[in-house]
């Protein structure tokens, strides 16, 4: 009797330590200058914990497992590691390359793909265990492997991914992950990043080279790339790039798209129906990122230095800036709450991450977090390319 007694103590003091709760409004932030993420919840827009070791994170990206309750993280020095939201520590961290910047899960949460720099290429993993099952290397000429960029997650277990030296979208089905089938498709000069549309139908790259876009149709690939919006800039001195544009934001907001224009202080505006410019909206820098908001009434605009302490709010109705935030020193990302009541934005220099009302634009919380970059919210788990 006194040992269930004293089990049953046990349990209840476990239960007040450790509260039973859910994924859905938990976040990654990175800690870029010291290998830490910040593990961070959106109801109470508090910090819950930091957890170290996870190598160099000066550029980051986050996905999660289906469940919400793993996030995977991809650092620059090919470290790919496993984190345990709801335990709140490392599960296991491997090196696997010598330069990565990003990677997915697939449709099914059984594979994690990792693109890398050095070398070129793709690995896949096990979700599980983080054990290798393949690769795929990058080489498009004998002895040359590019820099594979813009990786995007599909329907069907298939990946889209762009390689910069080789000009190509590579389409790669992991149906069988020990035998990968790629398709290559020329795309432009130096594609350098990616988005998929929600649908996942249309993957389109931003071609650093030219001033196009490379939009490959997953429905009927065997159409090959198609290129929209060239020749935007034609006749216009491009400014210097300070930072390049980051596709990878969802920016679609109704049948439009909110893309930043490479070295011009504008964003475009196309049309998913004909694919055709439909606007340029001036703002006051060159924009990185170009994020529309859960409920597509508003695109939030980043910028490159030196304009990188304030973030602009277009409305998409009237295609007008109606908003200008004074957010702080070098903000570097900005993660919308699920349902889009709220943004965070990271101020690396300030260290700090703001948290805005959507609505009113008024800062609800400073939370201070070290040199914060990325910030990648659980709820990424249930969609599309991301």
């Amino acid at each position: 009797m006194k040992a269930l007694i004293t089990l049953g103590l046990v349990a209840a003091l476990s239960a007040c330590a450790s509260p039973l709760r859910g994924t859905q409004d938990l976040g990654l932030i990175v800690e870029r200058a010291n290998g830490s993420v910040a593990l961070v919840e959106t109801s109470h827009r508090s910090q819950l914990a930091r957890i170290d070791g996870l190598g160099d994170l000066s550029h980051a990206h986050i996905t999660y497992s289906r469940d919400g309750r793993y996030g995977y993280v991809f650092g620059r020095d090919g470290g790919l590691s496993k984190v345990d939201l709801l335990k709140q520590v490392l599960v296991r961290r491997i090196i696997q390359s010598g330069n990565a910047i990003g990677g997915a899960i697939s449709q099914d949460g059984k594979l994690i793909v990792v693109q890398n720099y050095e070398p070129g290429g793709i690995k896949v993993f096990n979700a599980d265990t983080l054990d290798l099952i393949s690769e795929v290397p990058s080489y498009y000429a004998p002895g040359k492997r590019a820099k594979v960029v813009g990786l995007a997650d599909l329907p069907n277990q298939q990946f889209a991914y762009s390689l910069f030296e080789a000009g190509e979208i590579w389409l790669t089905d992991l149906s069988d992950p020990l035998q990968p089938k790629t398709r290559r498709f020329a795309a432009g000069r130096q594609p350098y990043d990616a988005m998929v549309t929600p649908d996942g139908r249309y993957y389109i790259a931003g071609l650093f080279g030219e001033d196009a876009l490379a939009m490959l149709d997953l429905w009927n690939p065997e159409n090959g790339v198609k290129k929209t919006l060239q020749g935007y800039g034609r006749g216009e001195t491009a400014l210097p790039v300070y930072k390049m544009p980051h596709l990878r934001g969802w920016s679609q907001a109704g049948q439009d798209l909110f893309l930043p224009a490479i070295g011009r202080h504008e964003v475009l505006v196309t049309s998913t129906l004909d694919w055709q410019e439909k606007a340029r909206i001036p703002v006051q820098g060159q924009p990185v990122f170009v994020m529309a908001q859960p409920d597509s009434r508003q695109v939030w605009v980043s910028f490159a230095f030196p304009d990188n302490d304030k973030v602009q709010i277009i409305d998409v109705a009237t295609l007008q800036v109606i908003q200008t935030l004074a957010v702080g020193k070098a903000v570097l990302h900005m993660e919308f709450t699920p349902r889009g009541e709220a943004v965070w934005i990271s101020a690396r220099d300030d260290n700090r991450v703001s948290v805005y009302d959507t609505r009113t634009f008024k800062r609800l919380e400073s939370i201070e977090i070290q040199q914060p970059s990325g910030v990648f919210f659980t709820h990424r788990s249930g969609r599309i390319g991301f």
